[in-house]
């Protein structure tokens, strides 16, 4: 996978036979993978292109270990957020090596591009302050190779150090030097409410650039997307051209951007090690372009667990990318359940 993110083979031949050489091995290696596809009749015979891989339901990393290798083994284990059951979702990487070259290549295209380093302030907790979190290890890897040396984190235990947050603001408003500021979108809107009490407002730098993430329902007060990256634009003076949204995941090694966010939604897209397909649950089918289903990602990135991936969050293909609608509800929400239980049927057994 190293070699194959370094080769920049952006085919349709290439990502095929990369994924199926990576689906004969999970089928191989991974066990509870193995009997679901068995039971799906999907076998090494069958699955004759990336598309025809059975994606795992997301879900599903919260009920059975899937890896490859022995995860006890693993160097790290990133892991979900907590849900109302307390179960959390858990993806085992023998080695971050693969991990980190997707996050640095990936970065480096879609949100630096011709930059090489950006003072950059971190609005979200450090890696030793909330393990276990695969956001946390990707805003450090962010930090480490693409922040100034005085770039740094303004979200500690006690939460975001607003007077210190200031500080930097106004430094980088005087300095005329480009600044970054990346983090969870929730933390920007804490940042909003504590200018909009303290009468502030600020214009950074030409070239400066915003990266949220992960969206703000239960954290904050929500907002429209509209008013969220207006307000980002108004607060802090940077174009909303500037202002790029990062969508991830924990079970993925991959994440997708868009290119700025002057019309939401905005359409977004991952590397060319990633492909993402628009399905109806309640079949596996693709819907027609243009209609909306629910997304599976094929990450290759994926190599240790499963490449294939059928989230819950709904969205539309488009021309170079898809628009992300938000989560399944309704008829989806149904599909992605049953998705769930055959997936536990198949790889449990019969209770």
């Amino acid at each position: 996978m190293l070699h194959f993110i370094e080769n920049a083979d952006g085919s349709e031949e290439a990502f095929n036979k990369q994924a199926l050489y990576l689906f004969a091995y999970q089928y191989q290696h991974n066990r509870p993978y193995q009997s679901y596809c068995r039971q799906k009749g999907k076998t090494l015979r069958t699955v004759k292109s990336w598309r025809e891989i059975p994606p795992v339901p997301i879900n599903a990393f919260k009920e059975l270990p899937l890896s490859c290798e022995l995860p006890e083994r693993a160097e790290e284990i990133f892991m979900t957020s907590g849900t109302t059951k307390g179960i959390r979702g858990k993806h085992y990487h023998p080695t971050l090596e693969v991990y980190d070259k997707s996050m640095i290549s990936n970065f480096k295209e879609r949100f630096m591009k011709d930059m090489e380093k950006i003072r950059m302030a971190i609005l979200f907790p450090n890696e030793d302050n909330i393990q276990n979190s695969s956001l946390a290890h990707y805003l450090a890897l962010a930090y480490q190779t693409f922040g100034t040396d005085d770039s740094r984190y303004f979200v500690d235990n006690q939460g975001l150090q607003i007077k210190a947050l200031i500080g930097e603001l106004e430094h980088a408003e005087k300095s005329g030097e480009a600044f970054a500021l990346l983090g969870a979108s929730f933390s920007f809107v804490h940042l909003f409410d504590e200018l909009h009490k303290l009468g502030k407002s600020f214009s950074l730098p030409k070239g400066s650039k915003i990266l949220d993430t992960g969206g703000f329902k239960n954290q904050s007060r929500e907002l429209s997307l509209n008013d969220f990256y207006e307000q980002l634009g108004s607060t802090l003076g940077v174009d909303r051209s500037n202002c790029i949204n990062m969508y991830g995941m924990t079970e993925l090694s991959t994440q997708l951007y868009d290119w700025g966010n002057e019309k939401v939604p905005s359409i977004k897209s991952g590397p060319y090690w990633l492909r993402t397909r628009v399905v109806n649950p309640l079949t596996g089918d693709d819907v027609p372009k243009g209609e909306q289903g629910v997304l599976v990602h094929c990450d290759l990135a994926n190599y240790n667990s499963v490449t294939t991936v059928l989230t819950e969050d709904l969205g539309i293909e488009k021309n170079t990318g898809f628009l992300l609608l938000g989560r399944v509800q309704g008829t989806e929400a149904k599909g992605c359940s049953i998705a769930v239980d055959e997936f536990l049927k198949a790889a449990k057994g019969p209770s």
